[in-house]
């Protein structure tokens, strides 16, 4: 019995032994980066509204997007819309918008040839179109910069 403790002790402080001389060469390095945060959830800071009535009396007009979520081969998964409206949002945020109107969103699907088969085609997209627009407490700093 006395045997088998110490083996297990042993081999208890060779592994102890082993584990701490390889942590002193060990460096960590990962692909996070700041900016990646901030894109991941510019989308949730631009709100989606179904007319400007419901937006209220302060907003102005900055242009149109349009998102599109893409299929590249068949065993893929369908366009999907939320993702279209997503990326649509995510191309707002980017406008410094905070809020948009989906006017819609059409299925393309790919039935002529790639002339350039070193592209990537998708075989069908899903595109949804909105209007963005700078509403309420942003609305006025920006007026507000403007005038200076």
């Amino acid at each position: 019995m006395t045997k088998l403790n110490n083996l297990h002790k042993l081999f208890a402080l060779l592994l102890a032994y082993l584990l701490s001389s390889c942590s002193s060469n060990y460096t960590v390095s990962t692909n996070l980066d700041r900016n990646n945060f901030k894109d991941y959830f510019s989308p949730s800071k631009v709100t989606i509204y179904q007319n400007e009535k419901e937006i209220g009396k302060h907003f102005n007009f900055i242009g149109l997007v349009e998102g599109e979520d893409c299929q590249l081969k068949a065993h893929h998964a369908q366009p999907n819309e939320i993702n279209a409206r997503t990326n649509a949002r995510r191309i707002a945020f980017e406008k410094q918008a905070n809020a948009i109107i989906f006017t819609g969103c059409a299925i393309i699907d790919s039935t002529i040839n790639n002339p350039s088969p070193q592209k990537p085609q998708c075989l069908s997209t899903l595109v949804c179109y909105g209007k963005i627009y700078q509403v309420g407490n942003e609305l006025e700093s920006i007026k507000a910069d403007n005038k200076k």
